[in-house]
């Protein structure tokens, strides 16, 4: 009787997941990861918190507020900085800016590798030849031997470090993209659109491109985390965003001091730790879509 009752249980659940939507089945298979489930609340929170930074901070960012290297307090929750600047206000805003020059870059890097990813793989011939190339002699830089190069050469600033970590990281998606497309370029519904007669814009775009979103999406949580690092580290080293805007890394400037390190914990744990967060947090993520994506999960 109870192998009876759990085939039927069985043969309900097959019978749920066989009128599933595509996302409804995505879904379900990215919540048995609890730590991309926590780490989606983290990375929403966190998000939530620098937006709505101008209403939450109890003070502005650059005003000097307090007594120089202040410890945490009632009236200071993360103590003051080297001049009296709040260091939780600070942090509300830096988390804005680094989550933007996470995200742009992430876009930027993105949209390039899929054009050229598409171009390559689609067209063939003298356009791949080209593409790959370039994308090799690219890729054939150490990678933070060029963003640093990059940075000293350019002014540093907020939109410059977006845009060279956007033009940096597309190798890597434009590869992706390619070898997606060769494959896809094989198939019967591409060569039945072609014989169709159908434009090559709807093809790309709305035959190709759709099914190579999976990958891409994978790929781009990875971009993120990277970039945020990325910028972090730039701004640690003053090539990055510049002072007084406040960023993760240049809040982790005043860490070079032994005697920040050792008796003002304040002014760098708190930067470091919403730094290891945030990219764990998008790591694990990025983890769960991969599973959730690929269509041979069970």
């Amino acid at each position: 009787m109870g192998k009876v009752k759990q085939t039927e249980q069985n043969v309900k659940i097959n019978k749920d997941i066989a009128s599933e939507s595509y996302f409804q089945t995505v879904f379900r298979r990215f919540r048995r990861h609890k730590l991309a489930l926590i780490s989606m609340i983290v990375v929403i929170v966190l998000g939530g918190a620098a937006l709505l930074a101008p209403i939450i901070a109890p003070y502005e960012p650059d005003a000097i507020v307090g007594p120089f290297s202040g410890a945490p307090s009632r009236e200071f929750w993360l103590g003051t900085d080297q001049i009296g600047r709040d260091v939780f206000s600070r942090l509300l805003y830096a988390m804005r800016i680094s989550l933007l020059v996470g995200i742009m870059a992430t876009l930027i890097s993105t949209v390039v590798g899929v054009v050229l990813g598409l171009i390559a793989g689609y067209f063939g011939g003298v356009a791949d030849m080209i593409i790959m190339r370039f994308t090799d002699m690219v890729m054939s830089f150490p990678y933070i031997l060029l963003v640093l190069v990059a940075a000293a050469i350019f002014k540093p600033g907020l939109w410059n470090i977006i845009l060279i970590l956007g033009f940096v990281d597309w190798p890597g998606i434009a590869r992706l993209v390619r070898g997606n497309v060769l494959n896809l370029r094989e198939t019967n519904f591409i060569k039945g659109n072609i014989v169709a007669g159908m434009p090559l814009r709807h093809i790309l775009f709305s035959e190709i491109l759709p099914n190579t979103v999976a990958p891409i999406l994978v790929y781009a949580t990875s971009v993120l985390a990277l970039s945020m690092l990325d910028e972090a580290a730039l701004s640690f080293l003053g090539l990055g965003v510049q002072p007084p805007t406040a960023s993760l890394g240049n809040m982790l400037n005043g860490a070079q001091s032994l005697t920040v390190l050792t008796k003002q914990p304040w002014l760098w744990i708190p930067a470091g730790l919403l730094i290891v967060i945030l990219v764990m947090a998008i790591n694990f993520i990025g983890d769960a879509l991969r599973d959730a994506l690929d269509p041979n999960s069970r």
